[in-house]
C-alpha cells in the first residue's frame, strides 16, 4: 500500500537532446513549490583520479558511467522524505565538485536522466515514468548547441562523438527503455503535452495542491505559456 504522505517520484527519460530537461522544467513551474527536480547527470562517477587524456577516453554515454550505488542510496533516502546530500558534477572537467548541496523533500520529485529505467532495482523506485522520444537529427542539433556553448566542445568534435558513440549507445541503452515507460511523448512536444502530463500526475498526489486551479482551467502566474519543442 502506498503511503499517502510519501513523496511521489517521477522519472523523465530520453536521449541526449531529447527535451527531457525542458519538460522537467515546465512541470516544475506548474507544480510550483510542491515540486523538486534532480538530474541523474550529477551522479556521474568522479574521474578526478584520471589524467585529462584518459578522462576524454571514457564512454560517458554508457550506463556504467553512473555511480549507481550512490544514486540508489540517495533515492532511497529521498523516498523516505528525509533531506539528502546531492552531489554536483562538472562536465568541463569530468569531475565531481567538492561541495554537495542538501536536497529538501517535496510532494513530487522529477528526476531526469538517460538510463533511469534501465536497472530494475532503480526502476521500481519510481511512481510514474515518462519517455521522451525524439529524432536523432534534432537531438544532435540540440546537443551541439549545448556542448559548444556550455562545455567548450567544437562542432566537429560533437558531431564525431555523436556519430561514433552517442547514437550507438542510444540504440543499445536508451531507446529500449520505452517498454518500461508509463507514458511516451513523441517530438515535437508542446504545451498541450505538458498539460496532459500534469493532469495525469495529479492522480499521484494525496490531496489538491496550489496547482489545482491551473488544472481546472484558471491561469497561473506562468500563464501556461505556449512553448514548442
Amino acid at each position: 500500500m502506498i503511503d499517502p504522505q510519501a513523496p511521489r517520484f517521477v522519472a523523465i527519460v530520453g536521449g541526449s537532446g531529447s527535451g527531457k530537461s525542458w519538460l522537467t522544467t515546465r512541470l516544475q513551474e506548474h507544480f510550483a513549490n510542491q515540486a523538486s527536480c534532480v538530474s541523474l547527470d550529477d551522479f556521474y562517477r568522479d574521474r578526478s583520479q584520471l589524467t585529462p587524456t584518459r578522462r576524454n577516453a571514457v564512454n560517458f554515454d554508457h550506463p556504467k558511467a553512473i555511480d549507481w550505488a550512490s544514486f540508489q542510496k540517495w533515492l532511497m533516502t529521498a523516498r523516505s522524505g528525509r533531506p539528502a546530500n546531492l552531489p554536483r558534477y562538472d562536465f568541463k572537467t569530468h569531475t565531481r565538485l567538492g561541495q554537495s548541496v542538501v536536497w529538501e523533500p517535496a510532494s513530487i520529485i522529477f528526476v531526469e536522466g538517460l538510463w533511469l529505467l534501465w536497472r530494475a532495482a532503480v526502476r521500481r523506485l519510481f511512481d510514474f515514468t515518462i519517455f521522451v522520444d525524439c529524432p536523432a537529427d534534432v537531438r544532435l542539433q540540440r546537443r551541439q548547441a549545448r556542448d559548444v556553448l556550455e562545455r567548450g566542445r567544437t562542432p566537429a568534435f560533437v558531431r564525431k562523438q555523436f556519430r561514433e558513440v552517442v547514437a550507438p549507445m542510444h540504440t543499445l541503452y536508451v531507446a529500449p527503455q520505452t517498454r518500461w515507460a508509463d507514458m511516451v511523448l513523441t517530438h515535437p512536444i508542446g504545451e498541450a503535452d505538458v498539460y496532459r502530463v500534469a493532469v495525469r500526475l495529479t492522480e499521484l498526489l494525496p490531496a489538491p495542491g496550489p496547482w489545482q486551479a491551473t488544472l481546472d482551467g484558471a491561469e497561473d502566474e506562468s500563464g501556461w505559456r505556449a512553448y514548442s519543442l
